[in-house]
């Protein structure tokens, strides 16, 4: 046999498996974010570029419609050199695109494809009448885009009257969807220095830092007017860092695992003390219960414990009382017997001989018979037995047992009552075991015998759903306050009901687990019509359907 380790150990290492499974998973889960963080920094790469590069892109590809071959490949060289970047027209079949990336391009996007760390090539259709690409490779922000952009909007500026032009550029603004922001100002308006001014004052850009020196402005002064074209700020592209991702799941992992811990400890608790009221009912302490708080599983588990403790205390009680009640009931017999056995040795004649073993043998039936009663009622008491139910004919059984029993009485007389069915023949079949229900109701009958003074009644009653039957006596009847103790093994009352009669205590009870294994319930009443008591069987007609009012499974 394998030693037993402490229960401590056995709890540590369930919750040391929960806690490891959790981990498991959240690192998983920091891994999967570590992945979706490197995924998210390219698209704002990808977004990133694409919003420098759209509204300059746009701009050209529309300046390149109107314009001859020759003019083209011109404007094409002035803005290479400009952005510093190859520029160059080609066939959009030329190009390898996905399905996807064309349609992109068709519907007036600017694509953008990833070339390297921080370069990526740039497409831009002119339109769908003329299927060609704008293509270049642009970097991160530079001075020469900004420069390039400021070129490209003063000139399309300068078309129109100097009045007219912030209209202009609000248009070309929302037309080209430019992806920074644009402005033109005066001249004594913009946040420039001296010399600044200075050089815009002479056609020249002028790159400023912004105020938190993490963006800049490109300033151009617009030829003859006393406007400045304000580009920006335009910000650096900033991936979210690694490291911040590792620091916030250190952190939610120790929040998360804080949260846990203060979870399962309550529930480790809750769980010692069950296992500590299993040990003391283990050890003999059969009144140890466990504090049933909350709906939760840990809480049912409880419920579920008092209740079978309850059951195991109520059982071991009950077997107690049992055996203290046998070697009463089997002393008395036994002592007969021994009296008998010792005056057959002292008789004088056979007569005398005849007459005590005669009384031997009834003594040994009464043996035999509280011996039966006992088998029978531990069989129905350990569980449930093997029931074999079967359409049972109420009326044929109640004369079956009138026919048995009265015969063994001359001066009672045993009367079948009324008998009422729902049934379209007047039939009274039923659902239930033939052996154990004959048993039953032959028990009550004996029982009104017993205490009857003369007429001992039997009727029944069948309905849609359940059925009765009824016995009753015209005896002295039994005090209320006895009623319910009157089903219990090896109790016979001591007033009108007296040991004189005979019996053994053990035959009420029997018919109570019968009826108990029909699904149904045996009571008590005052009989009405005769006076005495009147004990009744209720219990499902169909065998499946639970007796709906208190039935006696709730009983043990």
């Amino acid at each position: 046999m394998p030693p037993r380790l402490p229960a401590e150990l056995h709890m540590n290492s369930i919750f040391l498996r929960i806690y490891g499974g959790m981990l498991a998973a959240l690192v998983l889960v920091a891994l999967l974010g570590v992945g979706t963080l490197q995924l998210v920094n390219e698209v704002r790469s990808d977004q990133y570029r694409e919003g420098l590069a759209r509204g300059t892109f746009r701009l050209m590809a529309d300046n390149l419609l109107g314009m001859s071959e020759v003019e083209r490949r011109r404007a094409l060289a002035v803005w290479s050199r400009l952005l510093g970047i190859p520029l160059r027209l080609q066939e959009l079949d030329e190009v390898q695109l996905e399905a996807g990336e064309r349609k992109r391009l068709q519907r007036g996007h600017v694509l953008v494809q990833q070339t390297g760390p921080h370069s990526a090539w740039v497409y831009g259709l002119l339109n769908e009448q003329q299927p060609l690409l704008l293509t270049g490779e642009i970097r991160q922000v530079s001075e020469q885009l900004a420069r390039a952009t400021n070129y490209l909007l003063i000139d399309e500026l300068v078309r129109y009257p100097a009045d007219e032009q912030p209209q202009r550029l609000a248009e070309l603004k929302e037309a080209k969807q430019f992806g920074f922001d644009l402005r033109l100002v005066r001249l004594e308006e913009a946040e420039l220095d001296v010399d600044q001014r200075r050089r815009i004052d002479e056609g020249d850009t002028v790159m400023a830092l912004g105020r938190g020196g993490d963006s800049i402005h490109v300033l151009s002064g617009v030829v003859d007017t006393p406007w400045v074209l304000e580009i920006g700020p335009l910000y650096q592209m900033n991936p979210y860092p690694p490291q911040l991702l590792v620091l916030i799941c250190a952190l939610g992992l120790s929040l998360i695992g804080l949260i846990v811990y203060l979870l399962v400890r309550s529930l480790e608790q809750r769980l010692r003390a069950l296992e500590g009221a299993a040990t003391r009912i283990a050890s003999g302490r059969l009144d140890a219960r466990v504090p049933a708080t909350g709906n939760d599983s840990v809480g049912r588990l409880a419920n579920s414990f008092n209740a079978m403790a309850e059951h195991l205390q109520t059982s071991l009680s009950t077997q107690r009382e049992l055996v203290r009640a046998v070697s009463h009931e089997l002393r008395t017999p036994v002592a007969r017997l021994r009296f008998g056995l010792e005056m057959i040795a002292d008789a004088e004649d056979e007569v005398s001989r005849r007459k005590y073993m005669d009384g031997m043998d009834s003594d040994i039936q009464d043996l035999d018979k509280l011996v039966d009663e006992m088998l029978t009622y531990a069989r129905l008491e350990q569980g449930s037995p093997a029931l074999n139910f079967q359409p049972v004919e109420l009326r044929s059984l109640i004369d079956q047992v009138i026919e048995e029993l009265a015969p063994l009485s001359s001066s009672v007389r045993i009367e079948r009552g009324a008998v009422l069915s729902v049934q379209a023949d007047t039939s009274c079949w039923v659902e239930a075991e033939p052996r154990y229900l004959h048993r039953a109701l032959q028990n009550l009958v004996s029982n009104a015998m017993r205490y009857a003074e003369k007429r001992v009644l039997i009727s029944c009653q069948v309905g849609y759903k359940r059925c009765r039957i009824d016995v009753e006596d015209d005896g002295p009847g039994v005090p209320e306050e006895a009623w319910e103790r009157l089903f219990s093994p090896f109790l016979r009352l001591d007033d009108s009901r007296t040991r004189a009669s005979g019996g053994h205590g053990l035959g009420l009870s029997i018919v109570r687990r019968i009826i108990y294994w029909h699904g149904g319930r045996a009571q008590i009443n005052r009989s009405e019509s005769l006076g005495g008591a009147r004990f009744s069987l209720v219990w499902p007609r169909c065998q499946g359907e639970e007796e709906g009012s208190g039935g006696d499974r709730d009983q043990t």
